[in-house]
């Protein structure tokens, strides 16, 4: 059956940690031994011009931060492979909570000197509570670093999680000489300095008692070796795909992405054991990728991917049947039918037509303002697929026009750049003002930068003293007295709801109290 083949050769996973992990030079590497590109680029380096793929934006590529996740997909082992990179900041953590709605696994990358850090625990609870399969990555082994055992410890106390390495460092930092591939039973010699695309020299030991080993690493260092994964077979459970899949057991490798290594195996292993497309859930039902009807949700959108042509794309990831280009299908919220001529698939900001798409693949389509997140598109069934959070923001600032001659392309930037879910619009009942709120501050400076940039509007922040956000729900009259009772601090979002916006906890409770007929609420999905 086609759709099973297809379905079957898809792998759909995202690739998150803490901000300079390497996650970004990971998804290069990756796309190096795809073929999808010839050279992989510096995240941060004043000598090379050339930046990551992943990271297309340009104030990306001045910060060297991923500010959006981007989505590539290349093809390895006769496989389709999706990646979703998502910034590691914690200030953009809204983007990354959603992509993880639409991956079927993860892989965690974490700093050998740094351990596990903060913004790396809050994502990781995010994948334990849907149980997402993890697979761990250890890198910038040629530096000095934590022990490998007390890694582990840190990993399982921290995130979580229950650790199976399949592969161990030989050395760290100066010293580094290799992995032991424990997962096929292969030594892989590492070779400072050595080309982009030159892979480690791999030999196969089957038996770690073999001189072979003294040979090639020294005695010492073969030694400890031998001795070290006695300890982990001893210590650690055997990997079980079946525990893996069930987000029960993750597989942990080491290497040191920069320098070309230890990704081929990682890639090689994650390609046997990740999980094909899986099912999802909507508030109807649950969706199963061999549905013959098809069935998608948009999880982000991004404006002006192409700035020259100033379009605006939503992604869809697709859950089941066979999405077809030229195919009418229903938008479930404006329940109209739609028609999409020009679907596309990435690598990053290089887009391609496809003609059809299949369950696990994430397809771009042109938008004129008709999505949101979270929008359903079906062959006509009514769905709602749970789980894509929106937040109440944590930050407020008032935005003023620094150029009053460009106010429409203002309005125009704002409205579109809220549509991508980065941030979100108030305008105040009582004078029109307009309010901006975020999750993080630095969302500000990007919001900025990119009406600059993107729209040629100038635009100025003014510091407004704020505790929440809070949708409001009721009957009319009852949200009627809360408005003239409490007009200084209501306002409207984007779509026109009513939001009370509180200056205090304590202004907060006060309003509830006074107004026990009416739902406050700190999501717009209420």
């Amino acid at each position: 059956m086609a759709l099973l083949e297809e379905i079957n050769k898809r792998r759909t996973f995202g690739i998150v940690s803490h901000p300079d992990a390497g996650k970004t030079t990971l998804t290069e590497k990756l796309l190096l031994f795809g073929g999808a590109i010839q050279v992989a680029g510096a995240v941060k380096s004043n000598k090379i011009k050339k930046s990551t793929t992943s990271d297309f934006m340009e104030i990306e590529k001045q910060r060297g931060i991923s500010v959006a996740t981007s989505v590539m997909g290349f093809e390895y082992r006769d496989l389709k492979i999706n990646i979703l990179d998502t910034p590691g900041h914690k200030d953009f953590a809204e983007d990354t909570y959603r992509t993880l709605t639409a991956v079927d696994s993860v892989i965690v990358v974490i700093d050998v000197a740094k351990g596990v850090e903060m913004q790396t625990e809050r994502l990781v609870e995010v994948c334990r509570m849907r149980n997402t399969p993890i697979i761990v990555f250890i890198n910038k082994m040629d530096r000095e670093g934590l022990d490998g055992f007390d890694l582990l410890d840190e990993i399982e106390a921290k995130l979580g999680l229950t650790v199976c390495p399949l592969s161990w460092p030989v050395g760290m930092g100066q010293r580094f000489q290799g992995v032991y591939n424990m997962y096929e039973q292969k030594l892989v010699l590492f070779r400072p300095h050595s080309k982009q695309d030159e892979l480690g020299e791999v030999i196969e030991i089957t038996d770690l008692s073999s001189s072979e080993l003294d040979e090639h690493v020294g005695e010492d260092a073969a030694n400890e070796l031998r001795e070290e994964v006695n300890v982990l077979t001893e210590v650690y459970p055997e990997f079980d795909k079946q525990e893996y899949l069930d987000g029960a057991l993750s597989p942990v490798f080491f290497g040191s992405a920069i320098n070309n290594f230890g990704v081929k195996e990682l890639l090689d292993c994650f390609v046997d054991i990740a999980p094909t497309p899986l099912p999802r859930f909507t508030e109807e039902r649950e969706v199963k990728p061999l549905e013959d009807k098809f069935a998608g949700f948009i999880f982000k959108i991004h404006a002006n991917m192409d700035p020259k042509h100033r379009d605006r794309i939503a992604f869809m990831r697709i859950c089941s049947g066979t999405f077809e280009r030229n195919t009418n299908y229903l938008h479930v919220r404006q329940n109209r039918k739609m028609k999409f001529s020009n679907p596309t698939t990435f690598m990053a900001s290089k887009k391609e037509v496809v003609d059809a798409a299949y369950p696990g693949d994430v397809v771009g389509l042109y938008d004129s303002g008709n999505f949101k997140i979270g929008d359903s598109v079906t062959e006509g069934e009514v769905l709602h697929f749970k789980g894509i959070p929106s937040f109440s923001p944590e930050q407020f600032r008032y935005v003023n026009n620094a150029d009053p001659l460009k106010s429409k392309q203002l309005a125009k930037g704002l409205d579109q750049l809220m549509d991508e879910g980065v941030a979100q619009l108030f305008t105040k009942e009582i004078n029109g003002r307009k309010i901006i709120g975020t999750v993080g501050a630095l969302q500000f400076e990007v919001i900025q930068y990119r009406l600059k940039h993107e729209y040629g509007a100038s635009c100025t922040y003014e510091p407004i003293n704020l505790h929440k956000a809070c949708w409001v729900s009721g009957e009319q009259a009852d949200l009627n007295d809360l408005l003239s009772r409490r007009k200084r601090d209501m306002a409207k979002d984007k779509d026109g709801n009513l939001v009370f916006l509180a200056e205090s906890a304590w202004t907060l409770q006060m309003a509830q109290e006074n107004h026990p007929n009416v739902g406050f609420h700190f999501t717009s999905e209420y």
